[in-house]
């Protein structure tokens, strides 16, 4: 067997495993798996306070674990939203009703537990987010029906218009109004019952 002579200056070629890429290997993606990468990291960058914010205002016990599944959701759906600049607006549909159903499901177990409740410790991201001043109103807010709350937090937080609410809460504009001025009377007259 002749061994070959390395010569300086020269680079003697790196031998290539054989078989499939290791697990460390790049994926090869097409276009549109990129675009839906950098699409959804845009989104995650851009909203991700708002949308934690807002699961907090609707009252969600776990608030990071309801917008991480609402970006799972749109990172899913990614392909077939026909607007890209629609998808914030799917997002927040998706917060509303991602929380809306958290809510349900606990008040359904809550009903069907033996043991009384233990009070509800927020995370600190959700407690980071709120002043003192702030949680007065909070708590008035977490005791209004989930439809009401809702409606005030997209309008007076949010300042979304009649129309965005309706289509994140998946009602009529004239439900909105409704939920609305009830929400309002509903949050007036309990901040002024705790003055």
């Amino acid at each position: 067997m002749r061994r070959r002579q390395h010569t300086p200056g020269t680079l003697a070629p790196v031998p290539q495993p054989a078989g499939p890429p290791g697990p460390l290997a790049p994926a090869v993606s097409d276009p549109a798996e990129l675009e839906r990468e950098a699409g959804v990291a845009r989104l995650f960058e851009r909203h991700y306070a708002s949308m934690l914010r807002l699961a907090v205002l609707l009252g969600a016990d776990d608030p990071e674990n309801v917008v991480a599944e609402a970006y799972y959701q749109i990172y899913r759906k990614w392909r077939r939203l026909k607007d890209t600049e629609a998808a914030e607006a799917y997002l927040r549909s998706t917060v509303c009703n991602l929380t809306r159903m958290r809510i349900r499901h606990l008040q359904v177990a809550r009903r069907h537990e033996e043991k009384p409740t233990e009070e509800v410790v927020a995370s600190a991201e959700s407690t980071a987010l709120l002043h003192d001043d702030q949680r007065v109103l909070i708590r008035a807010l977490q005791q209004l029906p989930a439809r009401q709350r809702e409606a005030l937090v997209l309008r007076h937080w949010l300042g979304l218009k009649e129309q965005e609410i309706a289509a994140a809460m998946g009602i009529s504009c004239g439900s909105v109004k409704t939920h609305t001025a009830r929400g309002i009377a509903a949050l007036t007259q309990a901040m002024e019952a705790r003055r």
